[in-house]
């Protein structure tokens, strides 16, 4: 497994098919209520933006990549692109996490994915949610 280097995000790029946007909405106000910075496309994109501009600034400017596993996911292009871009760009050399969110093939995706430590959020939230801070060294404040 890569291994993760424990350092606050500047900013957290929140990677998930349109369908998973329920969760997605849900992660992004966590993480932010305790500190971290998430870049989320329903909140972070305005409207008359030119969306895959904006998104490939995200990308260039973030320092974390969290990568929401679900069947929708594995299966988007544009989730793959963005994966894509991480792999090949050595910022996020070991800042990438997979969140497990819904039992899919994430091998579908990538085959590379079996290298990274995966949080499983089909468990409780709260304690999946502990692990991701963790990994970062923030503790975890229930609502």
């Amino acid at each position: 497994m890569a291994r993760r280097k424990s350092h606050n995000p500047r900013e957290a790029f929140l990677s998930h098919s349109s369908v998973d946007r329920p969760f997605a909405s849900k992660l992004a106000r966590d993480l932010r209520r305790h500190g971290v910075p998430a870049w989320y496309s329903a909140t972070s994109i305005l409207g008359a933006q030119q969306w895959h501009d904006e998104i490939g600034a995200a990308l260039g400017r973030c320092d974390w990549f969290l990568l929401v596993l679900s069947p929708a996911s594995v299966g988007s292009r544009w989730v793959k692109q963005e994966l894509l871009y991480t792999l090949n760009d050595g910022r996020y050399e070991n800042r990438i996490i997979p969140l497990l969110h819904q039992p899919c093939d994430h091998a579908q995706l990538s085959w590379t994915l079996q290298a990274f430590q995966m949080i499983d959020f089909t468990v409780p939230y709260a304690n999946a949610l502990r692990e991701l801070l963790r990994s970062w060294g923030i503790g975890y404040r229930p609502r």
